[in-house]
């Protein structure tokens, strides 16, 4: 434990965000595997994009990773 009253609260922090990450990358995950499922909808995809915008701006994922994702995305919807 930090003796320092701003290493604890940075502590807290750092758990909230944890917490907060994890449930995100969670939501994340789920919308890709329905998007990439062969019953997927156009709004699936929708959702798993968005999703995938909102996680590269909020740096839960890098940039390069959604724009990989997306493209992934798009050759599976063509196919």
């Amino acid at each position: 434990m930090p003796n320092i009253a701003s290493a604890n609260k940075n502590m807290r922090k750092a758990r909230a965000a944890t917490v907060r990450n994890r449930a995100q990358r969670s939501a994340l995950r789920t919308a890709l595997k329905k998007a990439k499922a062969p019953s997927a909808t156009a709004e699936e995809r929708l959702t798993a994009v968005s999703l995938l915008d909102r996680a590269a701006r909020k740096g839960l994922i890098h940039s390069n990773a959604a724009a990989r994702h997306k493209s992934r995305l798009a050759t599976h919807a063509k196919a």
